[in-house]
């Protein structure tokens, strides 16, 4: 199975595609999208677009798993990741490809057992468990790989479901 997790943004997504099942996983590719800061906003959500689009066409994941938003104390940059998270949305809509939206906490947990681990700790387990040598850089390329792994690590229950629903379940 070939998941391509993303950490939305607009300035910068990170995604993360891995390959593997439940206990077993490949890193294939991970990095960002970036948009230029100058760009008028419509613009810098074309590209975020068309890059993720091109990504979907290129690995032709089995999975896209996108991370569902954390509201900080910024309206402002809240209100564009949310237009941008939309964007991504459509992306993998269009493709046709199956879309599985994961909370902060949910990720957290299915990468590194427990719901409130911290930033660095989620991403040692990320280098742990596709056995790298260091933590992918840059940060977002990392959430991605956890949100991708997440999707791997809980794909065995949502496959298990027998309501036929698409919210995902808990992976302990």
């Amino acid at each position: 199975m070939t998941i391509l997790g993303i950490d939305p943004g607009y300035a910068t997504v990170g995604f993360g595609i891995v390959q593997g099942n439940r206990s077993r996983h490949r890193l294939v590719q991970c990095g960002v999208i970036t948009t230029s800061a100058g760009a008028p906003f419509a613009e810098r959500l074309k590209q975020v677009f068309d890059d993720v689009s091109l990504l979907i066409r290129q690995f032709e994941p089995d999975a896209i798993a996108v991370e569902e938003l954390f509201f900080n104390k910024n309206e402002k940059t809240a209100i564009q990741v949310a237009h941008a998270r939309g964007v991504l949305l459509l992306a993998g809509a269009a493709s046709g490809v199956p879309l599985f939206e994961y909370t902060p906490l949910q990720v957290k947990m299915a990468v590194s057992g427990y719901g409130r681990a911290g930033k660095q700790q989620v991403q040692e387990m990320v280098r742990r468990l596709l056995q790298l040598s260091q933590i992918p850089k840059p940060d977002d390329a990392a959430d991605a790989l956890a949100i991708a792994l997440c999707h791997l690590r809980s794909a065995t229950n949502l496959l298990g479901k027998q309501d036929g629903g698409t919210q995902a379940c808990s992976t302990i």
